[in-house]
């Protein structure tokens, strides 16, 4: 085998398994279309976890980080502030149980949108409320949810972000599940943050 048929046949076989790679990886997030993924960031992800888990339909979640450019952040950065990610929760659901627009309707219903400076007790933009959509569908409902709020007027301003979905980074093992790996930590920060008595305050006594 001459040197450039050898170069061209390694070329080749980067560029397959490159896209071979890149088709596992949508074939996981898409579940073979069974399930759908939905993102969002409400604050701590302890609490946003603990709030999906709750949800018939939802299969599993993932707290982690998003919405930066570093790559396989640590908690220690995302913390610190600076690194353009946030805490977030990836969802995974099935439709057939809860469709996106119930997903919608219980983030709204467990977020301060008045805020973009942080959530509750947590303060800086990597606490900053967002809803990140993968597809078009997931857009157009989530801007629509928005502005069915702020022409409601009931709850101003309306800050909550709705951006693109961008590669998700799955936090520490620690992090996961924390609510049920440290139940009394967990109750005492929630408390003490102020959350549930926050969310009485905009949204009143809710099914939620």
């Amino acid at each position: 085998m001459t040197r450039i048929a050898y170069n061209f046949l390694y070329v080749m076989t980067c560029f397959f398994t490159f896209f071979a790679q890149l088709a596992q990886a949508e074939e996981k997030l898409n579940d073979g279309d069974k399930y759908e993924y939905a993102t969002f960031a409400s604050g701590c992800f302890w609490c946003t976890q603990h709030d999906f888990d709750q949800i018939k339909g939802v299969i599993s979640t993932t707290a982690g980080y998003t919405g930066g450019e570093k790559v396989n952040p640590s908690y220690e950065q995302v913390s610190a502030g600076g690194s353009g990610h946030v805490e977030s929760l990836q969802v995974k659901f099935d439709p057939k149980v809860v469709t996106y627009q119930e997903l919608l309707d219980f983030y709204w219903h467990n977020v301060d949108p008045t805020r973009n400076d942080g959530q509750f007790c947590d303060k800086g933009s990597q606490y900053r409320p967002v809803i990140f959509y993968h597809n078009e569908n997931q857009e157009e409902l989530a801007e629509k949810s928005k502005k069915q709020l702020i022409e409601a007027n009931q709850i101003h301003p309306i800050l909550v972000e709705i951006l693109p979905a961008k590669t998700f980074y799955p936090a520490e093992e620690y992090h996961q599940n924390y609510y049920n790996k440290n139940p009394l930590r967990y109750k005492f920060y929630r408390y003490n943050c102020g959350r549930d008595a926050r969310l009485k305050e905009i949204w009143g006594m809710t099914k939620y």
